[in-house]
Order: structure tokens, then sequence, then C-alpha cells
């Protein structure tokens, strides 16, 4: 699947699984909301979060981003992953709100709880996109 392509059905679909490595190699899986900024592939976590220590010590990601229909059409994603604390966070995480919710109603109120949960967001490069083909 071309990366472009699958870039923009995580701009249409934001419901994902992101897959990290534990200490010990095996996968530690998270039910997450999935944007698209700048080409890349978002999520917002909490700094305190497995997935934010297990991106930190091996920084590569992988998600599978699926409709609302579960079982309809869905694409995975991987690649090489940052983890972006605040402050420098904190516009990626009103552009990530923007992409998958829209317009909040207390921006000044969004940004407080960013802050108080300690947000992060992850940005992954994407530099694999699949399926290829069905079947």
């Amino acid at each position: 699947m071309d990366i472009d392509a699958a870039l923009d059905f995580v701009r249409r679909h934001h419901r994902a699984v992101l897959a990290t490595t534990r200490g010990d190699g095996r996968p530690q899986l998270s039910p997450v909301a999935a944007g698209v900024l700048d080409d890349k592939v978002v999520v917002s976590t909490r700094e305190t979060a497995m997935k934010a220590h297990n991106l930190r010590r091996r920084p590569y990601a992988s998600l599978c981003v699926m409709s609302d229909a579960f079982f309809g059409e869905w694409v995975q994603v991987e690649g090489p992953a940052e983890v972006v604390s605040l402050p420098q966070a904190m516009d990626l995480l009103v552009a990530y709100y923007r992409q998958v919710s829209g317009e909040h109603p207390d921006w000044d109120d969004y940004r407080s709880a960013m802050e108080r949960e300690r947000r992060v967001m992850v940005r992954v490069d994407v530099q694999r996109a699949g399926p290829a083909r069905a079947g």
C-alpha cells in the first residue's frame, strides 16, 4: 500500500491499536485515537504510560488503524517514533485534538488538562504501510 494512501485513511479513521515493544521484547498493545500531522501519524498519551516508556527505550511503533465498522477497511502503518513532551507538545496536542475531534469548547481548560495529565505526543514517521494485498 502507498504511504500517502495509508495517511489519508488515518486522517479519516481514528480508531487504532498501537504496538510498542516491552523491555523483554514482547509486544505491548494499546487502543488509541490516531491522527495525522505533518505527514506523521500522531497519538496522545501520558508521560507515565508504558507506551511512552517503551518508545523512549525502542523508538519504533506499529499501528493497526480501522474503520468504525471494525471488520471493514483497515491499514497498518509503522516506523520510527518519537515522544514529544510538554511544553513542546502543547501546539501538537491542540492540532491533534482539532483533527480527531474538532473544536474544543474551552481551549484554556484543554491546555490545563494536558498539563495536569502530563500529556505527550507520539509521532510516528511512517515508512511502511499495508496491507499490500488481500487474502
